[in-house]
């Protein structure tokens, strides 16, 4: 990437206006088309929203844009459609014991609620109702548990025990968030369990087997390689293997998971900084678990900066096997339209934010704090032009040219195309609403936004 070292947030306001302008009539546009009872909307196909049978983990992206969308506008009739889709839809999201997925399903919904209810922007009427809801996501998905060998854990992925996939450090939020909420899980012979000490054991898993650090841990490490699976014996909790369930291989970096990555250090970085240093000296205190999450968070960026084109946006995966045929690819602007391998503009959108907050935690003063938040500038910069905006009034995808499944073969070729292209997916609009609002609110001065502004206080 070729950061833009004298790039201001506020140049961005005029194209965040537009944004805002053109998310609205996108949501609107889906809503008036999809029917929910065919299951969550994934992705587009030839611009039209479509269900993707494999977890039902895009739900709460959709009503949680909605929520995204009035906090930027103050258009109500997005608040109230929200409000009734999250009643009406995501209660089975929040006892399903079936996925690692939490977090993204009702954090989106629940979460956003209760935090526009926190800050005044929506009437206080629904304050337990949120809680309650919050509570029991963030034990259920803390009760997908895995033991390791060393004494530690994770929450394990939908493939099973043996599996820790990287995306899950942002379902750990709603963990910290239920234990903030004066939470717990409650197990056989009512023994409970600590969610703050799971959660962090899970953070403390995925830092450590599913990111490299150019360390010698094997012979493709690399600083900042993130493998998207981590596989471990059941049997003893022994790791056996990096794999990867979307990428190219477990050797190679699959960008969206970088992604995850990169934002979830980065927030839980935030969060533990709200902590009571008494609750986490019996869990090993906060500079242990400050310093492991500063150096996950710091490789991440590093590995995006490092390998993605000039302007800020990645393709789908860092050993994606025709790459070479791109020429030197990093010494430009990313091109969607190539014949070889497609960018993946939602990795771009996730991991914006990582870049952002990063900086923001390191301050902007400092050398490695000013070098992630300009890069963050520079990536929102080209996702918020008509290349990756999707301007064509019936296209109801937000954000085009991003990949869900490319070894599966799941998504959309055009016509005439080689490679996927053109075409949205439910993450990446709802995180390049929430990296927009996000910018917006340091951009005006407003209350910082993070997934515990939920919380009292």
């Amino acid at each position: 990437m070729k950061i833009d070292h004298q790039l201001n947030a506020t140049a961005l306001t005029p194209a965040l206006q537009k944004f805002w302008q053109l998310s609205g009539e996108k949501l609107n546009l889906t809503h008036r088309d999809y029917d929910p009872a065919r299951g969550a909307p994934v992705f587009t196909v030839d611009g039209k929203y479509t269900a993707r049978g494999w977890t039902e983990w895009t739900e709460g992206f959709l009503y949680g844009s909605d929520f995204l969308q009035f906090d930027a506008t103050g258009e109500t009739t997005h608040a109230a459609r929200a409000e009734r889709y999250t009643v009406a839809r995501m209660a089975s999201h929040v006892s399903h014991t079936g996925v690692h997925d939490h977090g993204f399903n009702n954090l989106s919904t629940y979460g956003n609620w209760l935090r526009l209810q926190r800050e005044g922007k929506l009437p206080n009427t629904s304050l337990n109702f949120n809680e309650l809801a919050l509570k029991i996501s963030g034990a259920v998905q803390a009760a997908r548990w895995s033991e390791t060998h060393d004494g530690g854990g994770y929450i394990y992925s939908f493939n099973g025990p043996h599996s820790l996939f990287v995306d899950t450090i942002r379902s750990c939020r709603i963990v910290m968030v239920a234990h903030q909420l004066g939470h717990r899980l409650m197990g056989e012979n009512d023994v409970a369990t600590n969610l703050l000490q799971r959660g962090l054991q899970h953070i403390e898993a995925t830092a450590k087997y599913a990111i490299f650090y150019g360390e010698g841990r094997d012979t493709y490490d690399e600083l900042g390689r993130t493998a998207h699976e981590s596989v471990f014996n059941p049997n003893d909790g022994r790791f056996r293997c990096p794999n990867s369930q979307q990428g190219y291989s477990g050797f190679t970096t699959w960008t969206r998971g970088l992604a995850w990555a990169m934002v979830g250090f980065a927030e839980e970085l935030e969060f533990l900084d709200t902590v009571a240093d008494a609750d986490l000296a019996p869990l090993g205190g906060k500079a242990k678990h400050r310093a492991l999450m500063l150096k996950a968070a710091q490789a991440t960026c590093d590995w995006y900066i490092a390998n993605t084109a000039i302007d800020g946006i990645p393709y789908w995966d860092g050993g994606a096997p025709q790459l070479n045929a791109l020429g030197d690819w990093r010494a430009r602007p990313a091109d969607p339209f190539n014949d070889f391998e497609p960018v993946d503009s939602s990795a771009a959108a996730i991991g914006v934010q990582g870049l952002l907050r990063l900086g923001r935690y390191l301050g902007t003063d400092t050398a490695d704090g000013k070098r992630y938040w300009q890069a963050g500038l520079t990536t929102m910069r080209s996702l918020l032009t008509d290349t990756y905006l999707g301007m064509a009034p019936n296209h109801q995808g937000l954000l085009l040219h991003s990949v869900y499944h490319r070894p599966n073969g799941w998504d959309h070729i055009p016509a005439g195309r080689k490679i996927p292209c053109g075409e949205a997916c439910m993450w990446g609009d709802y995180h390049l609403r929430e990296a927009a609002l996000h910018l917006q609110r340091i951009i005006k001065g407003e209350k910082y936004y993070t997934f515990f502004g939920c919380l009292a206080g």
